[in-house]
C-alpha cells in the first residue's frame, strides 16, 4: 500500500468550501494518496481577534506537513487585518509563485487559442514587503526592496522550471530604464543566472512594451520571471486572456513549505448556491500532485478535467451556447470529472506529468563583491509645509556643520533648488541632500547635523544615508540634476 503523504488543507471563505469538497472528491477518486490535516483560516479567525487570519495551531500543521492546500479566503478591510496569503508566504520562505496560463479553445472563449505559458513570479520582497509610511500629511512613501539573494533565486527558479518542463525560453519583465537600482539588481541577476543555462534561450523586455506584447500576442512567451508586483498584475492579466482568472491555479513554492491554490479570491455573493467553478483551486492541486510526487494521479486528473471541458460540461461563467452542452453546478461539475478519469481529450492537448523526484532547493552562488563602503552624504526629509524653497534652503545653509554641505532640494524626486523651475509643484516635504566636503563623513557626522538641524527648528522626518561602493556612488541623482 502506498504511503500517504501529509498535507494541510483549509476549506476557507465564501465559496471556499464549496469548491475545496469538489477538488478533494476529484483527486481522491483518481487516487490521490493523502493524509490530511484540517485548520481554520481566513474570516472567522479574523473575527477572534487574530489580525493575521491564522491561530498558532494550524502554523504547527504547516510546519509538519509542509505542504498547504487552501481554498480562497476572505481578508476583512480596514482595521489593521494583514493579508494571511502574504503573512504565510514570507513567514514560511515561498519564494516563488507559480501561475500557468493555459487557452482552451475552441471550448472556453478566448482571442489566443495558442497561449501556453507560465508566470513565475518573485513571492517576498519588491513593494510586497509592506513597508509603508505616512510622511507628511501629504506624501505616503512605500518601500521597494529588491535583493541579490531573492533575484538570483527566483531566476534560477524559472530556469530549473523550464528545464524540468521542456520549456524553451525564459524571459525577464522589468522597469530598469526608470528603476535603475531595485529593477536594474533583478535584471542583471536574471542575465548572470542566464548565462549558466546556454539551452535555454533568455531575454529581457520593459515591463510596459513586454506587458502589451503579452496581451496581444501571448504565444510568443513561455516562461516569465518577474518581480513581485509585475508578476501579481500579469499574472491576473494572462490568466484572463487565456480564458478565466477563474481556472487558474497558483502555486506558492519554498524550501519548507509550499502552498497550492486558485488565484481567485471568496466570491462571497456566489457562496453556497452551487454555482462555483472549483478548476481553479483543482488545478492547483493538480500542482500540489506534482509537487508531493503523484504526478500519475496528477495526470489522470487533469485529463479528465480536460476531457469534462471538451464535452461541454461547463459551470456558468465559462457557459457558452456555442460550444458547451451543459451547465452545471460546482457539485455536478466535479461528478463529470470523476467519472471521466482514465479518459483522455481528443481536440485538446492532452498532458504527460514526469515524477521529477523531490524538489532539491535552489543553492544560491552570487555574493557581493563589495570591498570598501564609504558614507559620503546623507539626504535628510524635511517636513516644510510652507514651500518657501529659498528660504528652507537658507536656513539648511546656516544650520549646516563645517565638514558637510547642501547639495540640493528636491520634491517628489525632482530638484528645487539650486537652479530650480518655478513651475515643479512642491510638496509639503522635501529631501534634503547634503555631501561631503573631503569625501567621507562618519554616522556621527549624520547625528550632529541632526541635531544642529533640530536647533533651527527644522523639522527632519528620516534619513537615507549615501554610499559609495568601491569609489562608485550607489544612489541616483534627482530629476533635473
Amino acid at each position: 500500500m502506498a504511503t500517504k503523504t501529509p498535507i494541510t488543507v483549509a476549506h476557507g471563505d465564501g465559496i471556499g468550501p464549496e469548491i475545496m469538497d469538489a477538488t478533494l472528491k476529484i483527486i481522491n477518486a483518481a487516487g490521490a494518496q493523502l493524509d490530511i490535516e484540517t485548520i481554520e483560516i481566513g474570516e472567522k479567525v479574523y473575527e477572534d481577534g487574530c489580525k493575521n487570519g491564522i491561530r498558532p495551531e494550524a502554523w504547527e500543521s504547516l510546519k509538519r506537513t509542509k505542504v498547504f492546500l487552501k481554498a480562497p479566503i476572505t481578508t476583512p478591510q480596514g482595521g489593521g487585518f494583514k493579508s494571511m496569503n502574504v503573512t504565510v508566504r514570507k513567514s514560511l520562505g515561498m519564494y516563488a509563485n507559480v501561475r500557468p496560463c493555459v487557452s482552451y479553445a475552441p471550448f472556453i472563449k478566448t482571442k489566443h487559442p495558442n497561449m501556453d505559458l507560465v508566470i513565475v513570479r518573485e513571492n517576498e520582497e519588491d513593494l510586497y514587503a509592506g513597508i509603508e509610511y505616512q510622511l507628511s500629511p501629504e506624501v505616503m512613501e512605500s518601500i521597494k526592496l529588491i535583493s541579490l539573494p531573492g533575484s538570483e533565486r527566483i531566476s534560477r527558479y524559472g530556469f530549473e522550471y523550464a528545464v524540468a518542463n521542456n520549456r524553451k525560453k525564459v524571459t525577464c519583465f522589468t522597469k530598469d530604464n526608470i528603476m535603475k537600482m531595485t529593477d536594474g539588481l533583478f535584471h542583471k541577476t536574471f542575465e548572470r543566472v542566464a548565462e549558466e543555462y546556454p539551452k535555454i534561450e533568455n531575454e529581457h523586455w520593459i515591463v510596459d512594451i513586454g506587458s502589451a506584447k503579452m496581451a496581444d500576442t501571448p504565444e510568443i512567451f513561455d516562461v516569465l520571471v518577474l518581480p513581485n508586483l509585475y508578476g501579481d498584475i500579469l499574472s491576473d492579466v494572462a490568466a484572463q486572456i487565456a480564458g478565466s482568472v477563474g481556472l487558474a491555479g497558483s502555486a506558492n513554492i519554498g524550501d519548507h513549505c509550499s502552498m497550492f491554490e486558485a488565484i481567485h479570491g471568496s466570491a462571497p455573493r456566489r457562496a453556497g448556491q452551487n454555482l462555483a467553478n472549483p478548476s481553479g483551486l483543482l488545478h492547483g492541486a493538480i500542482m500540489m500532485l506534482v509537487h508531493i510526487g503523484q504526478a500519475g494521479v496528477a495526470t489522470k486528473v487533469h485529463n479528465a478535467w480536460l476531457k469534462t471541458i471538451e464535452d461541454g460540461i461547463h459551470t456558468y461563467d465559462i457557459f457558452d451556447e456555442a460550444v458547451s452542452k451543459e451547465k452545471v453546478g460546482t457539485r455536478e461539475f466535479a461528478d463529470a470529472v470523476v467519472a471521466r478519469i482514465g479518459q483522455e481529450p481528443s481536440t485538446l492537448k492532452a498532458v504527460r506529468y514526469a515524477d521529477t523526484g523531490e524538489a532539491k532547493p535552489i543553492e544560491l552562488k552570487f555574493k557581493s563583491d563589495v570591498k570598501e563602503r564609504k558614507l559620503v552624504g546623507v539626504d535628510v526629509f524635511v517636513y516644510y509645509p510652507n514651500r518657501n524653497t529659498d528660504e528652507l534652503a537658507e536656513k539648511l545653509q546656516a544650520a549646516c556643520i563645517d565638514n558637510m554641505h547642501l547639495h540640493l532640494i528636491s520634491s517628489r524626486g525632482t530638484k528645487v533648488w539650486p537652479d530650480g523651475i518655478p513651475e515643479t509643484y512642491r510638496a509639503d516635504n522635501d529631501i534634503c541632500r547634503f555631501m561631503a566636503n573631503d569625501g567621507s563623513i562618519e554616522n556621527a557626522d549624520v547625528v550632529t547635523l541632526l541635531a544642529a538641524l533640530d536647533k533651527a527648528s527644522i523639522e527632519f522626518i528620516k534619513t537615507e544615508q549615501l554610499y559609495e561602493y568601491d569609489g562608485v556612488p550607489v544612489f541616483l541623482k534627482a530629476q533635473g540634476e
